[in-house]
């Protein structure tokens, strides 16, 4: 019993199933190797993580007490995520045996993800328009990025900086904005239409805008106010 008590108490590790209060194996009976519960845990993890991630994969796994003695089990051990279980970061993986007289245990894991993010070249200032030359993509270790991040050159060229920011900075959709390509008050040039036919009026801003931004604007000739998308500095593209 005092055995049993340090198992359930104090291992890195859950035991599950009333089988497995029997951790006085017989001396006769043949014991699960740890190798084995190790591998089924893995195993299971990489495919489950290979599913959801793209990237290299890094598996870390808890340890195994030397004293447990699982009885060897005579088919193939099977492995389960729990319910809620993370393929990111810290999580665990339950391993079971099959057999009428099975035993369940749960395996603890750190699972690291690697993939390309864009980083920070030198240092910069607050409020810089970013340009190719000021990030690199570099493979970094996205497990932890609540925030997400930003992958290619092109999601940044021409944001800028809502902070200031050290050289090797990973950097996150949280920390740039599109510059205001209008702003209010601004004369602006109104375009409806597409292709070659297309018409042109003066219109004024009736408030900020960046790129792809929805925004308001007066047509001067009618004073009318219409929604337009901001597409360059000073045009609007309006539906008339």
């Amino acid at each position: 019993m005092n055995l049993l008590r340090s198992v359930l108490m104090g291992l890195p590790l859950l035991l599950l199933n009333s089988a497995l209060a029997s951790a006085q194996v017989p001396a006769e009976a043949a014991i699960q190797a740890p190798t084995d519960i190790l591998a089924a845990a893995e195993t299971h993890l990489k495919q489950a993580a290979a599913a959801q991630h793209d990237g290299r994969i890094d598996i870390t796994l808890g340890r195994l007490d030397a004293r447990l003695r699982l009885r060897q089990c005579t088919q193939a051990l099977q492995a389960e995520l729990p319910s809620g279980a993370r393929l990111s970061g810290t999580t665990s993986v339950a391993v079971s045996c099959p057999d009428l007289a099975g035993w369940k245990i749960y395996v603890s894991a750190e699972i690291d993800i690697f993939g390309p993010a864009l980083v920070t070249t030198r240092s910069l200032a607050r409020g810089t328009p970013l340009t190719p030359g000021d990030v690199q993509s570099v493979e970094t270790k996205l497990t932890g990025l609540s925030q997400g991040h930003l992958q290619t050159a092109a999601e940044v060229e021409g944001m800028a900086l809502l902070r200031a920011v050290p050289a090797g900075t990973v950097l996150t959709p949280s920390m740039v904005k599109a510059p205001r390509l209008v702003r209010r008050g601004d004369r602006v040039m109104l375009v409806s239409g597409q292709g070659p036919i297309q018409v042109e009026m003066l219109g004024e801003a009736v408030n900020d805008g960046a790129r792809g931004d929805r925004i308001r604007v007066r047509a001067l000739n009618s004073k009318r106010v219409i929604e337009g998308w901001v597409v360059s500095p000073s045009v609007v593209k309006v539906t008339l």
